[in-house]
């Protein structure tokens, strides 16, 4: 059994957040998850994402479906950034730190990032160790830290809630790069 596996296995069954946990915006990411397997789920995200990507390269991620969309570099670079804000919640909120967190603009952060000028190679290199991050932060968290609630961007949210919203997002644009960048049909 890899180590991976041995550290999934750990609390994997993670309750679904009730609708009081979110703002119902969050909803369209959540929902996308199935069963209760959150951690299980994060890894083989991990897994499915680097096989769609691996094959690809630059002149690949840096194509844009439409003017004005993210290119595939961007996106991926987008669900990086955007699964670090949701652990920095998921982290502040599990340690009962009751201070209201402020939201984000991601086409701001996209905008002044770097990822156009970087290979696809670092950007993957960075999902999985964001991913990686999210999977240790979540493991390791006690049952009650689970059920905290805090504010983020001025609405409640929990922290398994924001476990699931990260699963979601992930998946969410994953399926926008299968079917709009890397189509093959």
């Amino acid at each position: 059994m890899s180590d991976t596996a041995i550290a999934v296995s750990y609390a994997s069954n993670i309750a679904r957040p009730e609708p009081a946990e979110y703002a119902p915006y969050y909803d369209r990411y959540i929902s996308l998850i199935e069963g209760s397997d959150l951690l299980g789920t994060l890894d083989a995200q991990r897994r499915q994402m680097i096989l769609l990507l691996t094959s690809r390269d630059d002149a690949e991620a840096d194509f844009r479906y439409a003017p004005g969309k993210w290119t595939a570099k961007e996106v991926l670079g987008h669900v990086c950034d955007a699964e670090r804000v949701f652990a920095y919640r998921a982290l502040r909120i599990s340690r009962a730190d009751a201070t209201p967190l402020a939201g984000f603009d991601e086409n701001e952060y996209t905008r002044n990032a770097p990822f156009g000028r970087l290979p696809l190679a670092e950007i993957i290199e960075d999902y999985i160790a964001v991913r990686r991050a999210t999977i240790t932060l979540l493991r390791n968290l006690d049952e009650s830290a689970w059920t905290r609630r805090g504010t983020a961007n001025n609405n409640p949210i929990s922290v398994r809630a924001l476990g699931y919203i990260i699963a979601g997002h992930e998946l969410h644009h994953r399926r926008i790069l299968e079917e709009k960048y890397f189509a093959t049909g």
